[in-house]
Parts: structure tokens; sequence; C-alpha cells
């Protein structure tokens, strides 16, 4: 074998990338994805560097611009990149920053002590995935600038001019490369959201986004309140059950700790983590900290006020937390994230801290507010019985297999295959259109459950309420992964979940409740990628005796165009409900996996999809009117 050149593995083999061709040949081990999201990305990236300078206390206004060619602008006040001589480079610092992985401030070399980019790879990877990227830096009396294409530069470091005056800072330009990534379009909300997320966790700092393209507009975001404000916004379309958040902040060790935190009258509890602006989505150190004081002190002052018994049992953290908006941030020297992805932080240290922080903290806050403690208690202890009734249902629920279930809505017509990575259920609404489903469908590997109506709207009831449903039940059955803290993707009996509505109003509701009650209660499901959005035919058009299906009005006017205009020997059905369409059909259409359109439901931010269902399924009528009105035009289907 060894004296065969194809099986041989050696030297020859291993490939050195010199510079960013790395970044180039492979940009998803660096921002994940060519994407939409990875679109963005660059942006964070550069602004993240900007952030980083205000954390070191030089930096107060930072400005983000989207140019009429989608080609980006962040500037910032900050000291602006050094520009000497790099003492082992031998080329300008500006130019080893932008064009060297892993080069920055933030390695111990005294540039940065808290810093959200960690492995120095920001601005040399955008400038390594942009067609054209120019620096410009206003620092020592001089304007410098250099310019790079591709990540290479094409300019020395040059002074573009000299200015009088004290003023510093740093100008990124950059556009991305159309060879990289598949879409070029930014989009103004998704910046708007993160940077507004940045100018709440960093109190003081004034972020403004302008759109230069037609229609655009201009936000400033700006908040002295930080994380306080930010908990108040988080809760700005629910009732809360005290005014104002509560607010706590602290450092030790060099570690700083910020807390804020507020009940709403809702059952959810949402917990918003960061460590150095970084989004900890799956919690760590700082969360477990918080919710152990959490119980804790609320559980003694419980005890101390006489709404629990000395033999009763303690209240679980589950149900203390039924209602809570809070928003933890902590900042630390040396952050040690688990796994590649930085989403859970895992220093020990944080832990103690932030606990004796809340701890001491909320026990003050609750002595000198005992309205506010009464109120939170007497919500808590209801979510204890609701959750007692709640174990009682979902003990009843995994007792009954689909086989001898009799209370499922319609039928399940099951599939015979029993590998749940080949097998979907469609959750059909009506009967008759789950008539067509079921006669359509492949019996293999395609299940349909029809609905009869629409299902609960979950978002305001409790669990235990929610478990009596009858088609809720039907579908945790159905499904066999548990439901709420139980539920388990591992145990799911189809790893596609697809929801099949009609292209109305009401099948869009539909399907909203169905989300929502997914989103709610089965997050781990849309998190992983299980859950689908049918999308059957607008129209049927006919034309000398040939059937051609069109799912959009704009695709109706080209295929048109494409068989000859509109005559009497056209005929154009537009389908008002899946029930018009006959089995053959609903499988040609909808059903048939080499022919169908799923549109994949993601959630890509955890508050922009809170504030999207409390708005569209809460109590509040206004911010619903708003969101309708503001997104009426840009949606046929909601992309949550």
């Amino acid at each position: 074998m060894s004296g065969n050149k194809k099986q041989s593995y050696d030297e020859s083999q291993i490939q050195v990338l010199e510079g960013l061709e790395a970044v180039r040949k492979r940009p998803g081990m660096y921002i994940g994805t060519t994407g939409t999201r990875g679109l963005h990305h660059l942006v964070y990236e550069i602004v993240d560097n900007s952030i980083d300078e205000a954390l070191a206390g030089f930096c107060k206004n930072i400005r983000v611009y989207i140019h009429n060619d989608n080609s980006i602008s962040v500037t910032d006040d900050g000291r602006g990149m050094p520009v000497g001589l790099h003492p082992k480079m031998g080329i300008p610092t500006v130019e080893v920053i932008m064009t060297v992985l892993h080069a920055g401030g933030k390695f111990g070399g005294g540039g940065y002590k808290v810093s959200g980019g960690l492995h120095g790879v920001g601005a040399s990877v955008v400038n390594a995935l942009s067609e054209v990227c120019e620096v410009e830096v206003k620092r020592e009396g001089h304007v410098w600038k250099q310019r790079y294409e591709r990540g290479k530069a094409v300019t020395g470091l040059e002074i573009a001019g000299d200015y009088l005056g004290e003023a510093t800072g740093t100008k990124t330009y950059f556009k991305p490369d159309a060879d990289i990534f598949e879409d070029m379009e930014y989009d103004f909300d998704t910046l708007s959201q993160r940077l507004r997320e940045l100018a709440f966790l960093n109190k003081g700092i004034r972020i403004s986004l302008a759109d230069e393209r037609p229609e655009g507009k201009t936000e400033e975001y700006f908040y002295e309140g930080g994380i306080k404000s930010f908990v108040a916004y988080l809760n700005r379309n629910k009732e809360t059950i005290q005014k104002e958040p509560v607010y706590f902040e602290k450092k030790k060790d060099d570690i700083s700790v910020e807390i804020a935190l507020q009940y709403n009258d809702s059952y959810n509890e949402n917990i918003f983590s960061f460590a150095n602006n970084i989004d900890t989505v799956e919690g760590g150190s700082h969360v477990v900290g918080f919710k152990a004081a959490l119980t804790r002190v609320f559980n003694e002052y419980a005890k101390k006020y006489g709404f629990l018994k000395e033999s009763d049992k303690n209240l679980t953290g589950e149900d203390i937390r039924e209602g809570l908006t809070t928003v933890i941030s902590v900042k630390l020297l040396e952050p040690q994230f688990e796994g590649q992805t930085k989403t859970k932080l895992g220093n020990t240290e944080v832990r103690g801290i932030v606990d004796s922080i809340v701890g001491e903290g909320l026990t003050n806050f609750l002595e000198e507010n005992p309205s506010i403690g009464k109120a939170i208690l007497e919500k808590s202890l209801m979510a204890s019985r609701a959750r007692e009734a709640a174990r009682k249902a979902r003990e009843l629920t995994r007792r009954k297999s689909v086989l001898e279930s009799t209370t499922l809505p319609g039928k399940l017509a099951d599939c015979s295959s029993k590998d749940p990575s080949e097998c979907e259920i469609y959750i059909v609404e009506g009967d008759s259109a789950g008539g067509s489903a079921k006669q359509g469908r492949n019996r293999r590997f395609q299940a349909i459950l029809p609905l009869r109506g629409k299902i609960m709207n979950v978002e305001k009831q409790r669990l235990d309420k929610i478990l009596n449903s009858e088609m809720i039940s039907a579908m945790i059955t159905a499904f066999g992964a548990g439901i709420g803290k139980d539920f388990d993707t591992e145990k799911l009996r189809y790893h596609r979940i697809i929801i099949m509505t009609d292209a109305d109003v009401d099948g869009a509701h539909i399907r909203t409740l169905l989300l929502t009650f997914f989103y709610r209660y089965m997050r781990e499901m849309v998190d992983k990628g299980h859950v689908y959005i049918a999308q059957p035919p607008l129209y049927k058009v006919s034309k000398s005796k040939k059937d051609h299906y069109v799912y959009t009005d704009k695709e109706l006017e080209k295929l048109l165009v494409e068989i000859g205009g509109k005559d009497n020997s056209t005929d154009i059905q537009r389908y008002k409900g899946l029930g018009e369409m006959n089995a053959e059909q609903l499988w040609d259409t909808t059903m048939d996996p080499d022919k169908r359109i799923l549109l994949r439901a993601t959630i890509d931010d955890a508050i922009a999809a809170d504030e999207i269902f409390t708005i569209l399924m809460g109590d509040q009528v206004e911010p619903r009117r708003e969101f309708i009105q503001r997104n009426a035009k840009k949606v046929v289907n909601l992309d949550i």
C-alpha cells in the first residue's frame, strides 16, 4: 500500500493557507454562515471593536451607515487604531490589525482589559470577506488612510490630511464580497436590534444607525439607565407587577455585575444573560448564581411573613420565576466560554459573586417594598398550584400511547416507518383538508393530524389549563417528546413537524397559534429546525388541458406572459382553502418532497421572538395594531 501514490498521506498533502486565504476559503468557520446572518455579522465585528474602545473609557459615540449600494461605514470617537510600525511585523499596526488573523489589543498586552471580541479575528475577517475595505484613522494631528481589496493592502498607510484639535477616532468602510455572500442586502431592523441591545448593555454610549438607501431612516440609541431601561423596554407591551425594574450593580475582584429584573402578569420567564456584551444564550455561571439567590431569598421571605408555613414545601425556582423578565450582564477580564460558539459562561468565580449581590439587593428590596413582595409571592403560589395540576395532567398524557388514546381530534393517521429521521407529520387545518391529505400522502413516512378549529392561545394560559386542551394533548401524544421542561427532541417521533393551513387570515391565525405553542412549550424543537410551514399554491391555471400551480401573484403574472396571456381558454382558479384540492392535487403541490416548498421556522433572536409573540398573542391591542400596520406591506408569510 505504501507504494501507491493515491493512498499515501504525507507532507505534500498538508495545505498551508497564507494570510487571510483561510477565511475566504472557509468563511463559515469565522462568521458562521455566508447567508443573511453572516452578512450582518460583519457589521457587528467592526462595531464590537468600537464598543471595546468604549469599555476602555475612550469612546462615547458610534455611528453606523448603510450606504446606497449596501456597503457599510462605522465611525467612532475612540483613540484611533495605532499607526506606527509594528515592532515584530515591520508594517503599520493598522495594517497588522486589518490583515493578520488573531492580531489585536485583546491578548494581555494592555490594550483592552474587558473585551467581547476575544480572538482578534474581527477586523481582519471583515476585510478578507469584503470586495473593498478602507480604514481612516484620526490621531496625532493627521488623518491616515489605507485601502484593501479582498483582504490585501493595495495602498500603503498614507496621510490624507491634517486636523486641528484633539479629536481622534476610526472610520471603517467595507463592501461585502458578492463572490462570498448569497444575499447582499442589509436589513435595517436586524441591525437596529443588535445596536439597540449594545446601547442598553453599555449605558452612556450613543449609537446611531443611518440608512442612506431610498426610503431609509435614521435611529439613535442612548440609554443612561442601561439594562434597567432594557428590562422596561422588554416589558413595554406587558402589564407589570411593579412600576420600575429592580436594579443591582456591583464590582468585585475585577468582575462587574449588573442585574435588572421586573415581574409582569404573563406565565413565561425571560432571562437574558450577557458576558462582555456576548449573548450567552445557554446561560452559565452568572445565571446559576442569579437563580439560586432568587429562589433562596423569596422562600426565606415567604416563610418569614407567613406566605408559607415552616412545614410547607419550598416554592421551586420555576414557580418564583413565572412572569419574570431579567437581564444579567457581567464584564470580566478573562471570560471562559464553553464550546466554540461562546454561548455559555464557564467562570466558576462569577456564580458566588452574582449570588451574593442578588441575595443582598433583593432582600433589601423586598423589606422596603412589602406590597410588591406580596404580589409576586401570591403569583408564585398560584404557579405552584398550577404546576402540581400540570404534573398530574402531564403524567396522564405520558401514560396514553397514540394507539390507545381516544381523545385525538379527528384521528391521527400514522406512518408505517418507525425511523424519526425520515418521518414527518402534517398538522392540517380542517377535516376536509385532513381527508385529502390522508388519501394523498405517502403512508410510509407521512403522518396526518387534522385539527378542528383554532387551538388555545397559550400566551394567556398556564400549563395546567393548556394540558386540558384536547388538540394540544393530541399533538403532545403524537410527537412523543413531552412538553415544557420535560421536552426532549431525542424522543421526537417525527423530525419534520409541518404546519399546513389555508392561505387566508384564519389560516395565518392558526399558524401563529401553533408557532406560539411550539415556541413557548417545545422551544428546542424550533431551535433545532424541526418545524416547517407548508406552502400550498394560491392559483391553479389551466390552459390547453395543462394545469399550472402558482404560489404568488408575481408568479401568476409571469406565467400568464409565458403561456400567452389570459384568454377564453385560460381558466384561473384562486384557492380559498386546502379543502378545495383533491388528494392528488394536494400531493402534487404541497406534499410531494420532490416538488413542494417548505419554509423552516427559525428563531435567531429570542428577544425578538418573545416580543413578536407577546404583541401578536397578548392582551394589549394597541401594540398589535401598530405592529400589523408597520409590517403589513412587508410580509406574506411572517418569518419569526
